[in-house]
């Protein structure tokens, strides 16, 4: 039994979305197994093969209408992705960023020929795509941001630098955050939408040597005076973009509070496995009151935390989502996640700190959550301006 052993809601125990999990689930262990994840670590990126591979087997686009070659599904499909590939170990495979973070925008704020364009080839996984909002000078404060894209004839003139840019080196399909009108603050932001092949200019830097997340490729973009086509301003018309972001900010940061809590999870499994198993001054370290007494306190932390975000996650559904529960997710749950795994990594005392041993890439990996997304010191600014 796991250790934070709350039920299914209702709304996840569908025979349909039961079907679709299993489905799921042997697509990671045939086309992901742990030697080709394996070399994504190594290598610092999934190949673009397994994208192509995804879309075909009905993984990329689950809530993208039928009508724009999606599958018509709804956030629980989205899940159902995102559970098995951490159950399965599928480490890089940026499916959080491009189903639940980037296809909503084209698919909630783009034009309707947007939509028929790059929706089809986004589900497919021919388009990969990526969302470029931080500069090396600005980070969640996108009003500060200095990549400009000025009209140019029928286009805009792109200009500038992002980084920190997730499946940056991958990515052909990129939503870049500009000012259209650098007079104008968060009025005069747009995202506009840049297909790399053939774009003069364009220019993928560095992939970033990070201390965790060793399969997911993070790169530095530039823009030299790209042309971008004035149609590809998302939903065709400027300005818009700081609003679009921050209607599509709470599901974004709902998603990284369900995947750290994910993480909390497994800490916990592993962990309670290691200590009943550990022995130290003739016992077992469970045995110890010290030991029963920490993990006692943080199953009922985790345990609190999974039912808020079943709640939150029935808000998706029901379109309820706010951005001070969402920023309360984010916050909460990824702060518990960095407290459940270095407490569980003194668990497994030295071993814990050796990179073969799951706590440990646990450990490497969960530390960006709090800065990611909009960093847990944003989100206590928001929960506060709700007060």
């Amino acid at each position: 039994m796991p250790v934070v052993d709350v039920p299914d809601p209702e709304f996840m125990q569908d025979e349909e979305i039961a079907i679709f999990r299993d489905a799921v689930g042997k697509f990671y262990e045939q086309h992901a197994p742990a030697k080709r994840v394996e070399k994504w670590r190594e290598d610092g990126q999934v190949e673009a093969e397994f994208w192509r591979e995804a879309g075909a087997a009905g993984l990329l686009g689950m809530t993208v209408p039928v009508e724009y070659g999606g599958h018509g599904g709804d956030f629980r499909h989205d899940l159902v992705v995102l559970d098995q590939q951490a159950e399965k170990g599928v480490d890089g495979f940026a499916a959080s960023l491009h189903n639940v973070i980037i296809l909503p925008y084209v698919v909630r704020h783009g034009t309707e020929e947007q939509k028929k364009k790059w929706l089809p080839k986004l589900v497919s996984g021919e388009l990969i795509s990526a969302i470029a909002m931080t500069e090396p000078g600005a980070g969640s404060d996108l009003q500060s941001i200095t990549t400009t894209a000025i009209k140019d004839g029928n286009g805009y003139r792109l200009s500038g630098a992002k980084t920190f840019i997730s499946s940056g080196q991958l990515a052909n399909f990129i939503i870049v955050v500009a000012k259209t009108d650098p007079k104008e603050g968060a009025k005069g932001i747009s995202l506009m939408c840049l297909e790399t092949e053939g774009a003069e200019g364009f220019r993928r830097g560095k992939k970033l040597d990070k201390i965790g997340q060793d399969a997911s490729d993070t790169s530095e973009l530039f823009f030299d005076d790209v042309f971008i086509p004035g149609d590809n301003v998302l939903g065709g018309v400027e300005g818009r973009g700081f609003y679009q972001l921050m209607g599509e900010l709470p599901q974004e940061r709902l998603v990284i509070a369900i995947g750290a809590m994910t993480t909390i999870e497994k800490a916990l499994d592993t962990t309670v496995e290691y200590v009943k198993q550990r022995k130290a001054f003739g016992k077992t370290i469970w045995d110890f009151q010290n030991t029963q007494f920490v993990l006692a306190d943080l199953k009922a932390k985790a345990t609190a935390a999974k039912v808020f975000l079943n709640d939150c996650t029935a808000k998706v559904l029901k379109g309820e989502l706010d951005v001070t529960t969402a920023s309360i997710a984010k916050y909460w749950v990824t702060e518990l996640q960095g407290e459940v795994v270095d407490k569980c990594l003194q668990f497994h005392g030295g071993w814990g700190y050796i990179n073969e041993y799951a706590i440990a890439k646990m450990y490497r990996d969960s530390r960006i959550t709090r800065i990611f997304g909009g960093s847990n010191e944003i989100m206590k600014m928001l929960i506060a301006r709700s007060m």
